[in-house]
């Protein structure tokens, strides 16, 4: 298995990262062949989604994460911005793995599938994400 983190600015504002060029770059760097890479993201307050970006779907997942996780006083987890509770749920919806296969060194995607950090701490600008590739 190889393994490597990188860091990741999401900033001030909710976000949904695309971590595409960042996957494929890795899978560069170790000559990966077939097997399946594996992200993970260690914290408890970010997630991973497969899911199409640039044409609102990104935006929507967000519009969405806010309808059914209000950023508002119901949360007991209190401490950081208001709300702030909702985002150490968030990964029971979205969680912190994705594991994709890997096929001739390229990600078995569909054609409008992306490998997506959501991000809606906007009191941590900054996330690790660790990529492992585990050849087949």
């Amino acid at each position: 298995m190889r393994s490597e983190e990188i860091e990741v600015r999401t900033g001030s504002v909710e976000a949904v990262h695309d971590l595409g060029e960042e996957c494929e770059r890795f899978l560069r760097s170790v000559s990966a062949g077939d097997g399946l890479l594996n992200v993970w993201v260690p914290h408890a307050t970010a997630g991973l989604a497969i899911i199409e970006t640039g044409a609102g779907s990104d935006d929507d997942l967000l519009a969405a994460l806010r309808e059914l996780l209000p950023k508002d006083d119901r949360w007991r987890h209190r401490h950081g911005s208001r709300g702030h509770g909702r985002d150490h749920v968030l990964p029971a919806i979205v969680p912190p793995y994705a594991s994709i296969p890997v096929l001739g060194g390229r990600m078995a995607l569909g054609t409008w599938q992306s490998v997506c950090l959501v991000d809606t701490n906007v009191d941590n600008p900054v996330r690790r994400v660790r990529l492992s590739f585990l050849p087949g």
